[in-house]
């Protein structure tokens, strides 16, 4: 197998090779100086096919062209309000490093309502997060823990968890699309924590969403899975919500703010650098307010049919558990 992957990674690289502008300078940005890194990624994502892998990532290419994606840390989201609203509302934030030197990110899913800004500021924001995790916060991690670290780790909350979660289908679909087939590879493992009986319901729902690959890489834990996430990182690095059963999607830092908050130094740093980065490209007058508007990515599953999917789970949930009524009060966004 190694004999096989090696030329793998060698009839890649050669097609790369033939690379010509703006092409070769958008690859540049992606691999960050390590370009076997990246199509070992690509590989991956599709079973070690040359020819896929280097469709896949031609594609990505291409998508980053058409959709400014290179220059997308130099468009910060304005007013400074409207990115705090963001950040309340799309709970996410860096805790620390597992022992091996990864980046761990803490994700208030259960209590993350996407519901003060259009999907557009969203899918923007989760974008300006990849980017920003692989040009400054991975190469940052590697000088740190000196080796080239090229994934991070994701411990995702499930406290307070509803069948009304399931409003957001569709931008969930968007935002697993763009990872699946633009950031492939970058979380080496995924921790689901604090499930609640509803999760079985959204697990069900949300597994047709992804991709085989990723669904290997998720481990769903008991309770606040404290115990298995310290064989992978340190007490500090751990995430608040995983400290002690029952403590809730709160993750404050040991100055008291939370790591979702946009007053937490990392989300402080991030949108400094965006605004930064705006003012070094000499940008004429005042940053323009308006959100990106990024073509999506056509999803492996069509979206008809996972919201079809998503209708029949919730029907068999409701009725096996009496919650028809509140079922009804549900509306699932469609295509």
């Amino acid at each position: 197998m190694a004999a096989a992957s090696e030329e793998a990674i060698k009839q890649f690289s050669a097609l790369m090779e033939l690379l010509e502008e703006p092409l070769k300078t958008t690859f540049q940005h992606v691999h960050q100086g390590y370009p076997r890194g990246t199509l070992v990624r690509f590989l991956k994502a599709r079973e070690w096919n040359v020819p896929k892998a280097h469709k896949m990532l031609m594609d990505s290419l291409n998508w980053r062209i058409q959709n400014g994606i290179d220059s997308v840390l130099a468009k910060p989201i304005v007013p400074s309000d409207l990115y705090r609203a963001i950040r309340d509302t799309l709970l996410v934030g860096l805790t620390g490093y597992s022992k091996q030197g990864q980046p761990v990110y803490a994700f208030g899913v259960g209590l993350s309502t996407l519901d003060k800004a259009s999907v557009h500021y969203y899918v923007q924001s989760h974008i300006q997060m990849n980017e920003y995790r692989d040009r400054v916060v991975l190469p940052k991690a590697s000088k740190m823990f000196g080796k080239q670290i090229n994934t991070c780790l994701k411990v995702m909350d499930m406290t307070g968890l509803k069948l009304s979660a399931l409003n957001q289908i569709k931008m969930l679909s968007t935002i697993t699309a763009i990872d699946d087939l633009n950031y492939p590879e970058k979380t080496e493992t995924y921790f689901i924590v604090n499930a609640p009986y509803v999760f079985s319901a959204c697990w069900k729902v949300v597994k047709p969403l992804l991709q085989e690959r990723t669904k290997r890489k998720i481990k769903v834990l008991y309770g606040s899975g404290r115990d298995e996430l310290l064989k992978v990182m340190d007490y500090e690095t751990l995430p608040n919500f995983c400290k002690r059963e029952g403590s809730g999607s709160s993750n404050d830092s040991s100055d008291g703010v939370d790591c979702y908050s946009y007053d937490h130094p990392f989300h402080q740093e991030l949108y400094n650098y965006i605004k930064q980065q705006a003012l070094d490209q000499d940008f004429v007058g005042p940053i323009k307010q308006g959100s990106m508007h990024v073509d999506v990515p056509t999803p492996d599953l069509e979206e008809a049919k996972i919201v079809e999917t998503i209708k029949s789970e919730l029907h068999n949930f409701s009725g096996a558990n009496g919650l028809s009524h509140s079922f009804n009060r549900i509306k699932i966004e469609g295509p």
